[in-house]
């Protein structure tokens, strides 16, 4: 593997903390996440989705996450109603950019793939996870006023297909976003008032 190409793979890489999910501003999202915020959680959800579903390689279903956008690198992030008049073809770009790393971008590219062609149960529950996460980010602009994220939400409760991604989707126009820190806040008060 050639330490330059591998150094320029690397920069490269960055375009994915300076570009946005664009899909978010069709609801009126100003300042939507980058991908590289996307990916990252989309890869913790995955390796939990990964445990909950009884696959034995949570780290494989993350790893397939970390690099399931590389392409975005490329040809940035396009919302549904503009891959209506046509797709930038990501795969392309993801061949183009993997091939100067030699059997180590094979590699990556064979991750790649299970995601974005559904090929083995770690790529099924890699996208489950993908989808999941655009549903809590949904949840979380909902929270924030953006009501038609909910239509993110809708979307991903048709979209999944394991057991697992059915059962949470299902949840999230109930769930609070806040709740987590107002239980913290509530068990912390609990235990720092007492009289």
């Amino acid at each position: 593997m050639d330490d330059k190409k591998t150094l320029d793979f690397f920069f490269e890489l960055g375009m994915l903390k300076r570009n946005k999910r664009e899909g978010w501003r069709v609801c009126g999202v100003e300042a939507p996440e980058s991908i590289a915020d996307h990916s990252l959680r989309a890869a913790q959800i995955g390796y939990v989705l990964a445990l909950m579903e009884g696959y034995s390689k949570p780290d494989e279903v993350a790893a397939i996450l970390v690099f399931h956008e590389i392409g975005e690198c490329r040809v940035g992030d396009a919302h549904s109603i503009s891959k209506m008049y046509g797709r930038l073809d990501e795969e392309k770009a993801a061949v183009a950019q993997l091939k100067p790393l030699g059997k180590e971008g094979k590699r990556i590219f064979g991750l790649w793939e299970q995601v974005e062609h559904n090929t083995t149960q770690a790529g099924k529950i890699a996208k489950d996870a993908d989808w999941l996460e655009c549903a809590v980010t949904a949840r979380e602009y909902m929270d924030t006023g953006f009501e038609g994220a909910e239509e993110w939400i809708v979307s991903v409760e048709g979209a999944v297909r394991t057991k697992s991604a059915k059962k949470l989707a299902s949840m999230l126009l109930k769930a609070d976003p806040k709740n987590w820190w107002i239980a913290i806040k509530g068990e912390w008060r609990k235990t720092h008032h007492k009289k």
